[in-house]
């Protein structure tokens, strides 16, 4: 994969954005929640053609940086100390962090507490809570998975080969060409219609691998209240 960053002038305005190229066969345009354009494209796409397909959908570009940037500073990042609050499923919990001979994380009455033989040692705490939320996350993606191919009428077609989960900067989701279903490991910290809103979009992929009219269409025929979904995600997890 190569990447490469550049800038269009649309007006008044310049769109920077950066460009992956991949072994696939679609050019696809994603703005990212901290404002920013990706394009992954195939590799041999000129970038004539990429700027060409830019500048047809500037007028959306512009629109979902106008939308992103209302949530923007984002919160800054935790430094995983005793009285922090943490989300897990859109709900607030206060860190706790106690002395104990043995590695543990549980959810306790409004605290996520973790029990760890370093306690004063914020790197350690961090890794035990990071792979506490990847092994919730590990369970609570499929459960929501399978209540969102139910919306669908022939679930099975949308159904995704398989699930990743990573943890990733960027984006909320994506689904690959051959249909595995990618989600960002943060996404469990998210409200669960919010998680819904997710997998149900990149569903939608499978069907239709671009954003134009018929997505949305879609997109708007089984989950008409898409856009509520999606603002609580952005507010929640800014």
């Amino acid at each position: 994969m190569t990447r490469e960053r550049h800038c269009l002038r649309y007006g008044a305005q310049e769109i920077h954005y950066e460009v992956k190229r991949r072994p696939r066969k679609t050019l696809e345009i994603a703005v990212e929640p901290d404002a920013s354009v990706m394009i992954a494209a195939p590799m041999e796409t000129p970038l004539a053609a990429i700027e060409a397909r830019l500048r047809k959908r500037a007028a959306w570009v512009v629109r979902q940086q106008r939308y992103f940037s209302q949530f923007l500073p984002r919160t800054p990042e935790r430094q995983y100390l005793s009285g922090e609050t943490h989300l897990y499923l859109g709900r607030q919990y206060r860190l706790k962090v106690i002395p104990h001979t043995h590695k543990r994380v549980t959810l306790i009455r409004g605290f996520i507490v973790v029990q760890t033989p370093r306690p004063h040692s914020p790197e350690t705490t961090h890794e035990l809570v990071e792979a506490w939320y990847r092994e919730r996350a590990h369970i609570k993606f499929p459960e929501r998975l399978e209540h969102c191919l139910a919306r669908f009428a022939v679930p099975q077609s949308f159904r995704p080969i398989g699930i990743i989960v990573r943890r990733i900067q960027q984006r909320w989701g994506s689904m690959s060409p051959a249909g595995r279903l990618l989600l960002n490991r943060r996404l469990v910290q998210a409200p669960v219609d919010a998680i819904d809103y997710v997998i149900t979009h990149e569903l939608c992929h499978r069907a239709v691998p671009h954003h134009g009219t018929a997505f949305f269409e879609l997109l708007e025929q089984v989950m008409p209240d898409w856009e509520r979904r999606k603002q609580r995600l952005e507010r929640a997890m800014a």
